[in-house]
């Protein structure tokens, strides 16, 4: 039995594995992934005797976080051969692949669950549900060719850096490639414009019924550069311990202090002074906005003072999310 990340010439060895997991995407849609999307993206495979049994595929995104852009992995894809299920083959893949994203510094990982119980014991957290621009009627409406695709990456760029604190960053590739996989099962892309040709408001149109909301997971990797992304409403300081029984190196005791003009600075402090312990998971409804410091504060595994509780309540949580990616 290997665990290993495999080069991008045997990506195309997953797919059998894909159609029989994900039977529900249709034939082009699936020719759109394996042509589109595993040409620059990681996968994660455990093989018995040279047989995938498992994967999870890492889908690279930049992503916004407080007008500052860092590179994230979009986990997506993950599935396991009927046969070889509930031997933990996933929890090896998916525990590697967290190992890796955080050596690459990356501050955290999002999915979208097929159920939030699966992921949950690898301390990620919902803190979002997808609301994508779908509409129903195309009166008014333009439809989105190739060369549109940088201006409206443009004019998105500019509507969601000033609505939102983190999403996923848009430019002319993101745009192509979104139109390539909407098309790919009979969507459209679509765009409104006022009477001066000035883009105006963007849409989905889809053939199907509207698919339901989906949530999304977020996952902290490097619990130091996530607290250093993080932005204060005053003068605060705490001093906490983060448990993470995944990634050992987030296992410390932090000051975090700073101001609203300053922002966030940290240094290790020692065990002896901590107020109080945050499990990884609690961070990130802590961070993201999931939860309030009192919900928090009644969840296993959470230790800390009134003070500290306090103290916390100055972090501008990062609530205001736009992450609604399909794959």
């Amino acid at each position: 039995m290997k665990v290993r990340k495999l080069k991008t010439e045997e990506h195309i060895l997953t797919r059998p594995l894909y159609e029989e997991a994900f039977s529900e995407d249709s034939q082009s849609f699936t020719d759109y992934y394996y042509t589109e999307k595993t040409a620059d993206n990681q996968i994660y495979v455990l093989e018995e005797e040279d047989r995938i049994c498992s994967m999870v595929h890492l889908n690279p995104y930049t992503v916004s976080v407080n007008g500052s852009r860092k590179e994230t992995n979009y986990i997506v894809a993950v599935a396991t051969r009927e046969e070889c299920r509930r031997r933990g083959y996933m929890a090896l893949v998916l525990r590697k692949a967290l190992r890796d994203m955080y050596e690459a510094g990356e501050l955290f990982t999002f999915l979208m669950p097929a159920s939030e119980k699966i992921y949950e014991p690898f301390d990620f957290r919902t803190v979002y549900e997808q609301n994508r621009p779908y509409v129903r009627k195309l009166d008014g409406w333009e439809q989105v060719s190739e060369k549109d695709c940088g201006e409206i990456a443009d004019w998105a760029e500019n509507c969601l850096g000033k609505k939102y604190q983190v999403y996923a960053v848009r430019d002319e590739k993101y745009y192509h490639r979104m139109l390539r996989e909407y098309e790919s099962d009979g969507g459209k892309l679509l765009i409104m414009r006022d009477q001066e040709g000035k883009i105006t408001d963007f849409g989905i149109w889809v053939p199907q019924e509207e698919p339901e909301k989906e949530k999304i997971m977020i996952r902290i990797l490097d619990v130091r550069r996530m607290l250093m992304s993080l932005q204060l409403a005053s003068l605060m300081s705490a001093c906490f311990t983060v448990e993470d029984p995944i990634i050992e190196e987030n296992n410390r005791c932090l000051v975090l202090t700073g101001t609203e003009f300053s922002g966030v600075m940290l240094m290790d402090a020692k065990p002896e002074n901590s107020e109080g312990c945050l499990p990884v998971h609690a961070l990130v409804e802590l961070l993201f906005g999931a939860k309030t410091i009192e919900e928090i504060r009644k969840e296993e595994g959470v230790m800390m003072t009134d003070r500290m509780a306090g103290e916390l309540k100055k972090i501008i949580p990062l609530s205001r999310i736009y992450l609604n990616e399909v794959v």
